[in-house]
């Protein structure tokens, strides 16, 4: 059975399903706020217009939009200047969760960490391989 919960924007109760984050009502205006972003990028001259144009012209705030990308609501190959931001550093991304740089840094900062490893395995192995004698 789904949950009953509060919906985050207005507050009305409503059963959780796992296709919409927020009640019936606040999911209809926001397919029309996706309706009219949608129609908007159709247009050819919009195709590549920026976020700031499209918040000005559609007043759907950035967030919405940012989640219709991450979501995939809103393809950012055929809008090229769609996208969210890192949720590391704050680039603007169009897929993923972080950016190249945030991947290459965690990646090297994760080798560097596998070598300290490795190092110290080493070092406490050749420490149980030295023996000492008692010399008179």
């Amino acid at each position: 059975m789904n949950e009953v919960i509060d919906c985050p924007r207005c507050g009305d109760l409503y059963a959780k399903n796992a296709f919409r984050e927020v009640c019936p009502k606040c999911s209809r205006v926001e397919e029309e706020l996706y309706q009219k972003v949608y129609a908007f990028l159709r247009k050819r001259e919009n195709r590549a217009a920026t976020m700031e144009r499209i918040v000005e012209v559609t007043g759907v705030t950035e967030e919405i939009i940012q989640r219709w990308v991450r979501k995939g609501r809103l393809q950012a190959a055929q809008f090229p200047n769609l996208g969210y931001p890192c949720d590391r550093c704050g680039a603007i991304i169009q897929k993923g969760k972080l950016c190249a740089k945030c991947i290459t840094e965690i990646d090297q900062d994760l080798k560097l960490h596998e070598r300290a490893q490795e190092f110290s395995r080493i070092k406490q192995e050749q420490s149980q391989q030295t023996y000492y004698t008692k010399k008179d």
